[in-house]
């Protein structure tokens, strides 16, 4: 068949010959290739998830030019995985489903994004320590110099035991004039004018309180409205650039322009362009909200 044939054939025969004279060099050879390749598929496919090594092998052979493991200086699959362990390529671990894998990407560039999310991490808590800081330091200043009040308690004692307390509903202009200067020759002031008086101070008191909670709260506020000035000017919700690609979604200007294709000419206000369309030349401002991104061809060069 053609497998003897090939094995038999010279250049087999000559390869066999040159791999008996110098085997180890052949194995080192081999094993590097079949590592290279491994942990290139196993970047590229899986990146740094964990994943179970017969996964990525199996996805591995399915490759027509493969290096054989029986080519390399592993003899299974088990010990090829506690090599990139021990290596430190790769975090392997042994479960009862058998080893898992989880490549280790020392690649210059993910290393300075990680270093630059941590140290974004790290500045966000020292201004949150900050801000903290500066608010512990106004509470203090606020209580500087200050005791707490403690409520004293008072019994309620009446003058004259045998005193009547008179309420009176008013039912018109003229009676309650007569019965209200009439009840205050015989009782003396009006009960219920005493007690709206006393309510009166109370919400007086009451309101001053809260003026004076207010402005304690002042700095408190300053630091919120700080923080969402932070959030609203970090956020960005425009996308149109000059020179951009992108499709007309509105049907208000009729189905001439409705799905065509233009090319953004100019950006005003940083939400409404001015585009030119593909097909026709025609120039149309509008705004971002009547357009839509599109994919570019393949070979376009993209911002």
């Amino acid at each position: 068949n053609g497998f003897k044939c090939h094995c038999m054939s010279e250049s087999h025969q000559r390869q066999l010959l040159l791999a008996s004279e110098n085997p180890q060099q052949f194995m080192d050879y081999f094993s590097e290739e079949f590592r290279n390749d491994f942990l290139e598929l196993l970047r590229r496919r899986f990146g740094t998830k964990r994943v179970h090594n017969n996964i990525v092998y199996n996805e591995y052979i399915s490759h027509r030019e493969h290096i054989h493991m029986n080519a390399t200086q592993w003899e299974t699959l088990t010990d090829f995985t506690k090599w990139l362990g021990r290596e430190g390529l790769c975090k392997v671990d042994e479960t009862p489903k058998g080893w898992y894998i989880q490549y280790i990407d020392r690649d210059p560039e993910t290393i300075r994004r990680q270093q630059e999310q941590e140290r974004k991490k790290k500045q966000d808590l020292d201004d949150e320590e900050k801000t903290a800081k500066f608010i512990e330091q106004q509470v203090r200043r606020g209580l500087e110099g200050k005791e707490l009040e403690k409520p004293v308690y008072t019994e309620l004692n009446r003058e004259n035991e045998e005193e009547k307390v008179t309420f009176n509903l008013n039912k018109g202009a003229s009676t309650s004039i007569a019965a209200s200067s009439k009840t205050s020759s015989v009782l003396g002031p009006n009960a219920l004018k005493m007690v709206e008086g006393t309510v009166k101070r109370k919400e007086t008191t009451h309101s001053s309180g809260q003026s004076k909670e207010k402005k304690k709260k002042s700095a408190l506020d300053e630091i919120m409205e700080l923080e969402e000035e932070k959030k609203r000017t970090s956020r960005r919700d425009y996308w149109l650039q000059p020179e951009i690609i992108v499709k007309i979604v509105t049907k208000k200007l009729g189905e001439k322009y409705h799905k065509k294709k233009a090319v953004v000419k100019e950006v005003l206000d940083k939400y409404t362009a001015v585009v030119k369309m593909i097909d026709s030349g025609d120039k149309l401002k509008l705004d971002q909200t009547h357009l839509e991104t599109v994919i570019p061809a393949p070979g376009i060069a993209v911002l």
